[in-house]
Order: C-alpha cells, then structure tokens, then sequence
C-alpha cells in the first residue's frame, strides 16, 4: 500500500516551530536547576525534552498518524514544564501535586512515536490510517451542548482521538490513586481500624469507582463515534478506488486479487478496530508502567535481600522487567508461526464463503444438470482447507494459551512470594505488601503488553496485509490503465472513428488490428467474426476498459455511449431500481418505467415494481436481457452497443426488441454483436473480422450471408 504522504509544508513547519520550543523550554529549565533556582525539575525531565526535539527536526518525514501524538505530547510536555517552571519560581505550593515525571512521560511518548516511524513493519501498518488523518473531507458531527460542528475530517478524527486520550490518561491516574486506597484500606484492616474502614470505602472508594465509570461511559460513546467515521471513510475510499475508472474489472489482469468484498467488509472493521485498541492501549500501558514504576521502585528501595542486609535499589521492579522479558521470548517463540496461519485461514475462510454465494446464484443450472454432487464435494475441498489450516493454528494456540495462562496466573503470586518474608518478619504491613502486589502487576502488564496480545498482533498483521496487498494490487492496475499506448478521446464530430488500433491478450499477444474504421452517427452496424477474434474486446476498449494495446480512438463528441453485454448485471432490490441502473431509484417516473418494459414485452413485470428480490435469480436470461434494452430506453444514450445482448432471445423476438428500439430511440447509433444471419436485414451495414496473414483477426466491409 502506498505509504502515507509525507506532512505538507505548512504541518512540517509547525513541527519545526514546536520543536524549537521545546528545546528553549528545556534549556531554560536546566539553566535553573543547575542554577539552584528550580531544583524541582530534575536535569533528566530537560534531556527528555532536547532528545524529543531532536528527533522532531531530525525525523521530517513521519506520517499524519503519528504526527497527531507527536504533537499531542509536544504540546503536553511543553504545558507540564511550564506549569512546573513557574510553579516552582512563585512558589505555589500545589504544584508539589504534579510530579515531574510527567512531563518525561510526554517526551517519552513522542520519542516513541518518532520510533515507531523508523520501523519497516509499522510504517506499512499506519500507511492506511495515514490516509485518513490527512484527509481534507469535509464531516460533520453533532456534539453536546454545540450541537452540529461541519469541519474536516480529520480535525473530527483529532478532537476525538485527543479527548479520548486524555481520558485514558486519567484514567490511569485514577488507578494510581485506588492503588494508594489498596494500602490504606488493607493497613486499616490489618490495624482493626473500623472507622478508617468505612472511610475508605464511603468517603474514598465510592467517588473514585464513580469517577471511573462515568468516564467509562463517556468513552465508550466517544471511541464508537471515532471507530464508525473512520471506518466508513476507510471503507468509501477502498470502494471508491476499487470501482473507479473499471479498476474493479482490470484488477483481473493485475496478478488478481482474492475476495475484495472480505478486504472492504471484514478487513477494514478489524485494522480499526485493532488499531485504535492498540494504540490507546499502549498509551495506557506506557503510562502505568511510569506511574507504578515509581511507586514500585519506592516500596521496593530498601529491602534487603533475605537473610543478608544487602540492598537492591528497585529490587522488586527489576524483577518484572526480568520477568517480562523472559515471557517475551518465549511468547514469540511459540507464537511466531500464527501470522502465517491466520494469513492463510482469512483467505480460506474467504473462498468457502465465496463458493456458497456462488452456488446461491447459481441454484437453477446446477439443479438443472444435476450437480449437487460435484458441488458437495467442491465445498468439502474447500471446507477441509479451512478445517486443516484451523488445526494448524490451535496446535500453535494451545501452547501459546498454556504458557500465557500461567504467566499471568503466576503474575500475581510472585510479588506476594518475594514479600512474604519481609512480612512474616513484621518489616512491611499487609498494606504495603498489597500495593506491591498490586503495582507489581500493572507494571509487569505494561512490560508484557506483547504477550497478552500475541495472538491479536499476528491476526492484525495478516489483516494488514491483506489490505497492503488490496491497495498494492489497484495501484498495479491504475498503473496498467495510465500506461496503456490506447488514446481515446472525443473527436469533435459526430462519427466515431479508429484510426488505428491494435488490441492484445493481457500475456502480451497481439489479437486485433484496425486501420481507418469510422461509424457514423445513425447507422445501425453488425460486427461478426468467430468466437475468440475480439468482438468483445474492441467493445471493451471503446468503453475504456481495456488497457491493452496501442493506437487512437476517436470516440463522438455528441451522444453518451451505452454498452450493454450478453450478460447484464442486475442488482437486488425493488425491481423499478434494476430497471433505472445505473441510475438511482427515482431517476424516472413510473410511467416512463412502464412504458419501457411495455416496448420490451414484459408486462408480466409491471404490476411488481415496488417489489425488492434477487431479480437474477428469479428471471430468465431473456427476460434479463430485455430488462437490460429497457434500461437503455431509459436512458437514451446517442451510442448504444449491444455485445449479443438479444442472444437469449428467439429470432422474432429479437427482431421485436430491436424495432422497439428504432421507435423509442431514432436518434440513438446501435452497434451490435451477433452470430445469427437473421440479424443482417436488421442492420445498415455489417463488418466481418477476419484473419489475415499476419495471424491477426481485422475488421472488413461485408454483405450477404455469414460464414
């Protein structure tokens, strides 16, 4: 997939500028600590900054995904030092409440977003959230109390994403405070306390769980929005892509591509979901690992290892770091097969469920010659590579579920094992030895955010790829379609005229040549030669498809030119919506419906207009071709080329249809495709492929019976 535009000027520039002050607000903070004058910031809280700015200006290129927190913790790192800076210097006592970690906290994040931005795989995994967060779509969205707000896009996705986070961030400042309730509430039982007991629980628990769960709510609201409009412009710009210009039908020629509609439907669903979830997750995770690092670090600073008086400073946070670490290894060592496997289980699943839609519509020729048999033991193959490959993945899973099992499992016993003795021995009360536990946990959770979600990670890459590969394989026929040597373009006259032409087969092999071919506007033409001489494919090249060959078609300035194939497509709904296609329902009146399938002798249709079915199924393939002129009474076009489109038909009706034409469309020039000889007399004029000596088929004057 095409990587996400590098930023604009304008957001390259601000960059820029926000680096610059994050670099003077980190040098100003450290001339004061060196100074004595604010001995609050830490030199490390600086250093922080000046690395984030380095890297800012040093890394230009990053996307608009992850620009968006780049400039999120830029400005977040600059607000904290500054509130801190003059704080300190007024000395205003409650900024001793914020601690300046926070602010490495922020440099931290936006060095790890710049990170992101040099590894390989990531790149490619934001390359299609980029798109989003670069669009200059217009959206609109309805928030309480400013009702209706019409912006771009992307500044939705902005405020969502920004307000989100900082809900999360509190979030975990929350959970730092219940692991401080953790050790007041366990000492007052440990003490007998009863009325800090029921403190604790009324003037202290109650409000914070309220808090949490009320911000809970308000994201759980907030992130359904984001994840809607993200995937509903994801996905109305994969469609718009896949159906521009015939992409859909060249993506054929392009080395194919499995299943699109999964890509569009499934696909899309799951990167959103998996991305912001990871996303937002890690920023939780990062978060707690700083906030219960430190505490972790201070509740473990001075005990010494049992039976010695030997300290390990953060004994107890090295430990989950070790701890974590070995669990990494040996997730990924037992996990690494999955990406593979669920890769293969997605396009399998695909083709199972694909082959069933197809038998659906194709229900009446497979029940007319016999082949339920053949089609049961097609879906059985099919089944059984699903089945096998779904083996594959949970004799991979089982052990990876194991080991996880237990090392979560184990994650809460370790830090109460390694406290025992201190408490045993009356060093350290109940209280403390549960607020280890408890952010011995969160800490361990953040350091083995890769294994908890092993799994998610190799399924979300092979989503990823199937996406990369679905965009990868567009811009192949995009790229086709731009180099193809066919010029086509209106000639300003009423003829349409081919001066020279030749056509080949997607392999490279010549099929066609023309040389000075004109059609004049009015004349009704019959094109004929033997199956496989390139009626159809001249027809395609006409309506812009086919991109293979060379030469120049000068197609009529006056008129829209209409195809209509052997097999037309009709979509399921109402029936007066598959009679205007492509137009939309409600493009013509009734009346001019009905009278159109009046002049194609389907009366029998009339009275079910309103009627909404799959209406390929339920009728014939000559009444679908007559639905099919219908539409191009319809639509009037100047150009009309029937590619065997009366093929289903018997000779009298095929003559009926094509004088109903004449009468509703005197104006309109038909080009029609044909083998029957009964369609000569219905025609000005005729012209025959055939094969010369260079093995190429060619168009010549014609008259009198067909070969």
């Amino acid at each position: 997939m095409p990587q996400g535009n590098n930023l604009h000027m304008p957001a390259l520039a601000s960059c820029r500028a926000l680096a610059l002050i994050i670099a003077a607000i980190s040098v100003a903070a450290l001339g004061l600590n060196f100074s004595g004058a604010l001995p609050g910031v830490p030199f490390y809280i600086s250093a922080g900054g000046l690395a984030l700015a380095a890297a800012i200006i040093a890394t230009p290129g990053v996307g608009a995904f992850l620009t968006f927190f780049i400039v999120f913790y830029g400005v977040a790192y600059i607000g904290l030092m500054a509130v801190l800076m003059l704080g300190g210097l007024l000395k205003f006592g409650w900024v001793a409440q914020i601690p300046p970690l926070t602010a490495l906290t922020s440099a931290a994040f936006g060095l790890l977003a710049i990170l992101l931005h040099r590894i390989p795989v990531t790149k490619r995994v934001l390359s299609v959230a980029n798109a989003y967060f670069e669009t200059g779509d217009k959206g609109t969205i309805t928030l309480w109390p400013f009702g209706a707000i019409t912006a771009r896009e992307r500044w939705i996705a902005y405020m969502l994403l920004g307000i989100i986070i900082i809900i999360n961030l509190a979030q975990v400042g929350i959970t730092v405070r219940l692991n401080q309730w953790n050790r007041e509430f366990y000492d007052a039982i440990q003490n007998k306390n009863e009325a800090e007991f029921w403190r604790q629980l009324a003037v202290i628990w109650i409000p914070i769980v309220t808090v949490l769960i009320l911000s809970n709510i308000i994201e759980l609201v907030l992130v359904s929005v984001f994840k809607i409009r993200w995937r509903e412009w994801l996905t109305q710009r994969l469609t718009a892509r896949w159906l521009d210009d015939g992409t859909h039908y060249r993506l054929q020629f392009s080395g194919g591509i499995d299943n699109p509609d999964q890509r569009i439907q499934e696909d899309v669903n799951k990167y959103v979901q998996t991305t912001y979830s990871l996303t937002i997750q890690m920023i939780q995770q990062i978060s707690s690992l700083v906030s219960f690092s430190v505490i972790l670090w201070g509740l473990s600073a001075n005990l010494p290892l049992p039976g010695t008086e030997t300290t390990i400073p953060g004994m107890l946070f090295w430990i989950a770091l070790v701890y974590a670490a070995i669990g990494t290894i040996i997730t990924h060592f037992i996990g690494r097969r999955l990406i593979p496997l669920n890769f293969e289980q997605e396009k399998y699943e695909a083709n199972f469920r694909y082959m069933l839609a197809r038998l659906r519509e194709y229900n009446e020729p497979i029940a007319l010659l016999g082949g339920e048999k053949t089609e049961k033991s097609g879906l059985a193959a099919r089944f059984r590579q699903v089945a096998k490959n779904f083996m594959e993945i949970v004799q991979v899973q089982k052990w990876l579920n194991a080991f996880t099992s237990f090392y979560g499992m184990a994650n809460s016993v370790i830090p109460i094992v390694i406290l025992a003795p201190f408490y045993f021995a009356g060093k350290v009360t109940l209280g403390v030895m549960m607020q280890t536990a408890s952010a011995f946990a969160r800490v361990d959770a953040a350091l083995s955010f890769f294994i908890d979600r092993y799994s998610t990670l190799a399924d979300f890459k092979a989503v990823v790829d199937r996406l990369n590969g679905f965009e990868d394989s567009i811009e192949k026929a995009h790229a086709a379609q731009n180099a193809s040597k066919i010029a086509s373009a209106p000639n300003g006259s009423n003829v349409l005229a081919i001066p020279t032409l030749k056509l080949a087969l997607p392999s490279g092999q010549p099929m066609l040549a023309v040389n000075d071919l004109t059609i004049r506007a009015g004349e009704r033409t019959l094109l004929t030669g033997p199956s496989g001489s390139g009626k159809s494919t001249l027809f395609r090249a006409i309506a812009g498809i086919w991109p293979f060959g060379d030469g120049r078609i000068d197609l009529p300035s006056e008129g829209a030119i209409m195809l209509l194939p052997q097999r037309p497509y009709i979509p399921i709904g109402p029936l007066r919506q598959a009679v205007s296609y492509p137009a939309d329902e409600g493009s013509f009146s009734d009346e001019a419906i009905r009278d159109a399938l009046t002049r194609v002798h389907l009366t029998h249709l009339l009275g079910r207009l309103d009627e909404a079915t799959n209406w390929s199924q339920v009728l014939s393939g000559g009444e679908q071709q007559r639905l099919a002129v219908a539409r191009a009474i319809l639509a009037r076009p100047g150009w009309l080329f029937l590619d065997e489109a009366t093929s289903a038909l018997d000779e009298g009706l095929e003559a009926a249809i094509y004088g109903a034409l004449r009468e509703a469309l005197p104006q309109t020039t038909l080009v029609s495709i044909g083998h029957r000889s009964s369609l000569i007399g219905i025609h000005d004029r005729r012209i025959e492929l055939k094969k010369g000596e260079d093995g190429l088929y060619s168009p010549r004057e014609t008259s009198g019976a067909m070969a």
